[in-house]
């Protein structure tokens, strides 16, 4: 149940709030991810994107209204509000707008159809994929059967030889590949938008993190305008963080003399593994890595991708098999006739009950970061409290 009526009735309702209320209570308030849905809603491209040096966050362009004004927003815009997946009751808007429910408190990695392991059957996908290459199989049959004309995805900068991670736009074959793998730094996939618009793509599929993939639901609940509409496929990667750019000089090449352009591939299963040009490999322990952790991520309650049409994963005891969450009527249908056309191939989420329990897991430890100083809880329903600790033994002097 909301409290935002007993605690915050000074507050603006949210279809009124504009700007400066979610300057004040997201950006500035810790809970912005970076998703950047904001600027993409933006009708009047006043808003700007900071992805320098680990900020990862909008900004206001008009320096004369000062950073948390906008005059716009005074006479009554409300777009940036009303496409942001993080101000005031997002969750329990989006569930009841998308599933006609608000979720049951088991329901904690989000509400969902089937759970199943899936795979790309074309063995050339399945390698350049990143756990079952399932993302890259979804993006080239969705654009081939004219479910979508382009997907928003990240690559990486030029030569990739820097790992940083950049925001683009997939219509073919050849560019889904050229997008395909794991980055573990932050790209706002969203900021591709205006790309399609400018080349007159009408269907997009939005690939993005967590959070982002929260984006397109907000926005067509909401009625945030003319983007919601253009979102026509939405792909949810399971996440618990990213890190800052730092981490690679900072950590991986400072002790480990790990130089990024000299890496290959990465992943993370339990430790971050990192591929090298010349063949070795090697693994870091993510306790080391805690310090890089992204701003963004550090109060973000969504691990499961619980807004998406289909959430991915590469968790569980397969490494070449996909965690996949099929949440939708339209992401159903896609798997369907993916299996029936024999693009990928599937087995019961069943096969895998570890899979499944730590995406419960991870997901109750995402939804324990969500502030509860903040009026509306809702992402801490359903959250078993910690178990409490054991007494500290006794401590007894040595005798001698």
């Amino acid at each position: 149940m909301s409290t935002s009526t007993l605690e915050a009735p000074s507050k603006p309702r949210a279809d009124k709030a504009h700007w400066a209320h979610l300057w004040d209570e997201v950006i500035t308030g810790g809970l912005c991810t970076g998703c950047a849905g904001c600027v993409v809603a933006c009708p009047h491209d006043v808003l700007g994107y900071d992805d320098k040096l680990g900020v990862y966050k909008p900004f206001h362009l008009e320096a004369e209204d000062g950073p948390g004004g906008c005059g716009h927003g005074e006479r009554g815009c409300t777009s940036c509000t009303r496409a942001c997946p993080r101000f005031r009751a997002w969750e329990t808007e989006i569930d009841t707008h998308m599933f006609k429910r608000q979720r049951h408190d088991d329901e904690v990695a989000g509400i969902s159809k089937d759970i199943i392991l899936a795979r790309a059957s074309d063995k050339y996908i399945l390698d350049k994929g990143q756990d079952g290459g399932l993302v890259s199989a979804m993006l080239i049959f969705a654009l081939e059967k004219g479910y979508i004309d382009g997907a928003l995805v990240s690559y990486l900068e030029g030569d990739g030889s820097t790992w940083k991670a950049i925001p683009g736009v997939a219509r073919t074959k050849e560019e889904v590949i050229a997008a395909a793998g794991s980055r573990y730094t932050y790209s706002a996939n969203t900021m591709a938008y205006a790309e399609a618009v400018g080349l007159g793509l009408e269907k997009l599929a939005l690939v993005g993190m967590s959070c982002m993939s929260s984006v397109p639901s907000v926005m067509t609940a909401r009625k945030a305008g003319k983007p919601a509409r253009k979102f026509a496929l939405n792909i949810g990667l399971l996440c618990s963080k990213t890190f800052d750019d730092a981490i690679f000089e900072e950590l991986f090449e400072a002790k480990y003399g790990l130089k990024k352009a000299d890496m290959v591939k990465m992943n993370i299963k339990g430790v971050f593994q990192i591929w090298m040009k010349d063949g070795s490999y090697h693994e870091v322990n993510l306790k080391e890595c805690h310090a890089w952790t992204r701003q963004g991520c550090l109060t973000c309650p969504d691990f499961a991708a619980e807004h998406a049409d289909i959430s991915t994963g590469g968790i569980g005891a397969f490494t070449d098999w996909t965690l996949t969450i099929v949440r939708t009527d339209i992401g159903r249908k896609l798997i369907i006739e993916m299996l029936e056309a024999g693009v990928i191939e599937a087995r019961p989420g069943d096969d895998d009950p570890g899979a499944i329990e730590l995406m419960r897991k991870l997901s109750i430890v995402s939804r324990r970061r969500w502030p509860q100083s903040v009026n509306f809880t809702e992402p801490r329903l359903g959250i078993p409290p910690p178990k409490p600790k054991a007494p500290a033994p006794d401590v007894v002097a040595p005798v001698d």
